[in-house]
């Protein structure tokens, strides 16, 4: 679940979500989902953005979000350094802007103040695994989850490997 999608922190969160190879998740037999609170309208823009080809639905009313106690508003919390956010806040919040306001559709993609979270489903109608954010810098590493579900680690990096001999 993402905050919205005009969000620099949602955008490369889900940019690293892009990079996970299909072979890895098909291998462990799981679908990588992102839900996010805005109209339909702005999800090929969003992947298109992103680089997302994974499945992605959107919940104007945050209908979900609601159920699954999501949280709104932001609780002042020590999230440590994510390893998925590569802007500052002030570059980020600028970029976020431009989009914005250059955008087809002026808004905000979603409530501001909605948080998202993380979420392993099934089989079945079964819940492994919740991490409400209770801000915007406390998503839980990608690696973390893959980690849960059985898929291989996943270098976010795009820094050449190195060998050591």
């Amino acid at each position: 679940f993402v905050r919205h999608f005009l969000c620099y922190i949602c955008k490369e969160y889900v940019e690293d979500l892009a990079k996970i190879p299909k072979s890895f998740l098909q291998e462990a037999n799981v679908t990588l989902i992102v839900i996010g609170q805005s109209s339909y309208h702005h999800i090929e823009p969003f992947c298109k953005l992103t680089g997302y080809s994974h499945e992605i639905y959107v919940d104007p009313e945050r209908e979900i979000y609601k159920r699954l106690g999501m949280k709104r508003g932001e609780e002042i919390a020590s999230s440590g350094q994510s390893p998925h956010i590569k802007s500052n806040i002030l570059s980020g919040s600028v970029r976020s802007l431009w989009r914005a306001v250059t955008g087809p559709l002026f808004d905000f993609q979603g409530d501001p103040a909605q948080q998202g979270g993380t979420l392993i489903l099934g089989p079945g109608n079964s819940i492994h695994f919740i991490h409400r954010d209770r801000n915007r810098l406390d998503h839980k590493p990608i690696n973390s989850v893959l980690q849960l579900v059985g898929v291989p680690h996943v270098d976010f990096t795009g820094r050449p490997p190195v060998i050591h001999v």
